[in-house]
């Protein structure tokens, strides 16, 4: 969310406030290049992420790559359906790309969601897309969305929401489930929980100022946070792994396609190491006991 130009980056912009800059704008290639090497071949980013500063960095650092790339509409918080065809060609020639591999509904609006997925449906048959997913939709919202692609012959491919061992909410209100039912990926934002399941923050709250004031970082979250990174540092050392990747593999052993962020070589690194090893069963139910206290 805050690759790019620092300085054409809006101060404001919430990627920016809550989790800061990238350490450099050197950074972000040697991110892209450890990610690949390792076989993490989908990149995500959204119209909205500094102001397509995000799209416009990744189109650059893409160019030749056999990456897949996302993207999201809107490219402003507010905006109807009918801005869709526009902001696709913004998008696309920002990404340098004639496609989009997947292009995500960012947040839905239940008085436009017909409308636009068939906007959705008519950029797949000009060829500008080639899978429609959508963003925090409700499992009722998903839905419908997938009923009107597929009124169209097409299918919905993705729903991304926010997912990880401290936010086990699609678990609960359905959206897990009808992504099953509906053979739809779930691709799981905040994976780490923006760095708590890392286990770096406890001793600390990290820095920005929206970052913090999350709800995993306050202190009174502590006495359920802890046992789960006790666990997690535990089933890491018999597979010689951080905490973060068991976390990144749970995920993975429950169907998600994590998407972890990552500001340089090393954190790409970090990440791509989830791909090296399986949980057993036994250790998935024992983070999900762990874990129960934030399943809703």
């Amino acid at each position: 969310m805050t690759w790019g130009d620092p300085a054409a980056i809006p101060r404001f912009n919430p990627a920016r406030l809550a989790y800061g800059l990238v350490g450099g704008i050197d950074d972000q290639p040697e991110a892209l290049e450890t990610s690949v090497e390792a076989g993490a071949g989908l990149i995500d980013t959204a119209a909205v992420y500094g102001n397509g500063e995000s799209e416009r960095r990744v189109g650059e650092l893409a160019r030749g790559k056999g990456v897949l790339i996302a993207t999201k509409f809107p490219s402003r918080f507010i905006a109807g359906a009918t801005r869709l065809p526009a902001d696709l060609h913004a998008s696309l020639a920002r990404l340098q790309r004639a496609t989009v591999d997947l292009y995500q509904v960012h947040f839905p609006s239940f008085r436009s969601i017909p409308r636009t997925m068939a906007l959705m449906a008519d950029a797949v048959r000009a060829g500008k897309v080639r899978a429609v997913g959508v963003s925090n939709f409700s499992a009722q919202q998903m839905r419908l969305a997938h009923r009107v692609l597929a009124d169209q012959g097409i299918r919905l491919a993705s729903n991304q929401v926010q997912y990880s061992l401290l936010h086990r909410r699609p678990e609960v209100d359905g959206v897990l489930d009808a992504c099953r039912e509906l053979r739809v990926t779930l691709i799981a934002y905040m994976p780490l929980a923006s760095g708590a399941l890392t286990g770096k923050y406890v001793a600390s709250r990290p820095s920005g100022a929206m970052r913090s004031r999350m709800a995993q970082f306050r202190s009174s979250a502590l006495p359920a946070l802890r046992p789960v990174l006790d666990l997690l540092a535990s089933i890491g050392m018999r597979h010689g792994k951080t905490q973060g990747q068991v976390a990144l593999r749970w995920l993975m052993e429950r169907g998600a396609l994590p998407i972890p962020g990552a500001r340089n070589r090393e954190q790409a690194a970090h990440n791509a190491g989830a791909l090296s090893f399986s949980l057993s069963g036994d250790e998935v139910a024992a983070l999900d006991a762990a874990s129960q206290a934030w399943r809703t």
